[in-house]
């Protein structure tokens, strides 16, 4: 069978971003529900046991993917199809002794870990359960960076998505029945996790039954063939599999030590909140589970701006590399000014719309959490836009070959988290409240670092007034808007409860979303020309009559 027709770059982005839009989607209808199945301190020990689990999957998802595609588009590019066979199956076989290392490591010590690293000892059993998640997850990768080294978005689009479907509904079926048989909050929360499992299996069959059907000719044997590399249809000797691991490793460690900094800190910061709760605040064990749970059901929101800016870090990328190849530094400067600006029009009201509604958000998707949790999202909601621009900035300085520079950014970041929340979080009037003020105090640090770092990159400083102004008016009259259409929406609507409040919530956003478009159309915060930069641009200015 012939190989997948392959995607333009722009066509392959936009597939992905429609995977990566339906995946945060799904992870929110998992999470929500789930927070209120746990409650706020079962959730503390999925969170827990997350962080953790994340650690792993980066490492093992990162780097080696990027690497395999890399290898297998360049065997790929030189007429090689007995090369691409050997390094997927090289590749997966690195691939599994990694996930079986990960996999031993997460089973034998999930008491350590718990106790001594996350200071929750009851999210001991979640962490064994993500133990056959890892293997599999790296079984999948193998698959995954070999369709898109054949420049096949396809298969990972929907893979992902079947991943994250079944692991939605086993984990939540699986959690209840373990709850309601009584077996409590630390199975409860086991149970939860053993669906990425479950969600696992079923994408590592989709992906060895896609592979089979549309790269299955390509299975030859590893014979040297005729060393006529030139010729068509002829292909020279096969590198050796040491060569190929080496390949692998030399391109995927540093991709994947660069990804995994930010989760690292991030599940120091897990066990950080949990330490000085209890041994500097004075909090008991439960209560500071309950805080640390209701911080992680407000992080479901916080999470979900930045997957709407993926589409655009995606497109332009390639526009501002051409610009570089091309050494016209000037038009890079010009598309990256452009695209941030797009970036903060985008992630602004997105921040400001989790701020000025996050008491309805809170109490409405999760009825009966601690206190704490609309305070939480507004702080975390101004954080959020930071999140989104230093995405875009990172996208920039990489285009530009400037890739060590957002690592060095990410270790500082990461480091002022820390001592901020070791500060905040230990002081018993402000407790959690520190830790989304950390948050946000280190990705105004990144953000400002990466400006101070493309100011030395790019033909021209970006102007902050063009890329921030527009945005802030704009954003600024939605949120009056939202808050003032929520108000009037809660005296006109007399139904009680919870309903009454998502109600009134969702009539406010519809009223937030109109007004925000009518005023950066007026404005023209966003150009025709700007559009074009993104998958489908063209049929929205048209949509918008834009000039």
């Amino acid at each position: 069978m012939a190989k997948s027709k392959k995607q333009n770059y722009m066509h392959g982005a936009a597939i992905l971003t429609v995977g990566v839009i339906i995946m945060k989607v799904l992870g929110a209808i998992y999470k929500i529900p789930l927070g209120n199945i746990l409650g706020d301190e079962g959730y503390s020990m999925f969170m827990g046991a997350y962080s953790i689990y994340n650690i792993f999957f980066t490492l093992a998802t990162a780097g080696l993917p990027v690497a395999l595609s890399r290898l297998v588009a360049e065997a790929d590019a030189h007429g090689r199809p007995r090369q691409e066979e050997k390094t997927f199956r090289v590749a997966l076989v690195t691939f599994t002794l990694i996930g079986v290392l990960f996999s031993f490591v997460l089973f034998m010590f999930p008491g350590w870990l718990a106790a001594n690293y996350l200071e929750n000892p009851d999210a001991a059993m979640s962490i064994r359960a993500m133990a056959p998640a890892i293997l599999l997850v790296c079984l999948v990768s193998a698959y995954r960076g070999y369709c898109q080294g054949n420049g096949n978005m396809i298969p990972t689009t929907v893979d992902e998505v079947l991943e994250v479907l079944f692991k939605v509904i086993s984990g939540l079926i699986i959690s209840v029945l373990v709850l309601r048989a009584g077996k409590g909050l630390p199975m409860g929360s086991a149970g939860a996790i053993l669906g990425v499992s479950i969600g696992s299996v079923v994408s590592l069959a989709y992906m060895i039954v896609y592979k089979r059907r549309h790269y299955y000719d390509l299975a030859a044997p590893f014979t040297a063939g005729v060393v006529s590399p030139d010729s068509p249809g002829e292909e020279g000797p096969t590198d050796s599999a040491a060569k190929i691991v080496r390949d692998l490793l030399s391109i995927g460690i540093p991709i994947a030590l660069g990804a995994c900094i930010m989760a690292i800190l991030n599940s120091i910061d897990s066990k950080l909140c949990m330490n000085r709760l209890q041994s500097a605040a004075r909090f008991s064990y439960f209560e500071a589970k309950v805080l640390y749970g209701v911080y992680g059901k407000a992080q479901t929101f916080f999470n979900l701006p930045a997957a709407f800016i993926t589409p655009l870090t995606i497109s332009i990328v390639p526009a501002i590399s051409a610009a570089f190849a091309k050494d016209s530094r000037d038009e890079a400067a010009k598309i990256s000014e452009d695209s941030m600006r797009i970036a903060a029009v985008i992630a602004m009201p997105m921040g400001v719309g989790l701020a000025v509604m996050s008491e309805p958000i809170m109490r409405g998707f999760y009825p009966g959490s601690h206190g704490a949790g609309p305070a939480l999202l507004a702080i975390m909601g101004a954080s959020a836009f930071f999140v989104c621009m230093l995405l875009m900035e990172n996208a920039v300085l990489q285009a530009s070959g400037k890739e060590r520079y957002t690592m060095l950014t990410m270790i500082v970041g990461g480091f002022v988290k820390i001592l901020v929340n070791w500060v905040l979080v230990a002081r018993r009037p402000i407790n959690i409240y520190g830790a989304p003020i950390g948050t946000l105090v280190s990705y105004v640090t990144m953000c400002a670092m990466n400006f101070l770092f493309m100011t030395a990159t790019l033909e021209r400083t970006p102007r902050l007034g063009r890329i921030l102004f527009k945005s802030v008016f704009c954003s600024a009259v939605m949120g009056f808007s939202a808050w003032a259409a929520y108000g009037l929406a809660q005296r006109a609507v007399h139904v009680p409860g919870r309903l009454g409040m998502l109600l009134c919530m969702f009539f406010a956003m519809a009223v937030a979303v109109v007004v925000y478009i009518i005023c950066v159309v007026a404005t023209s915060a966003v150009t025709r020309e700007d559009l074009e930069l993104i998958p489908g641009g063209e049929k929205i200015a048209a949509f918008l009559r834009m000039k």
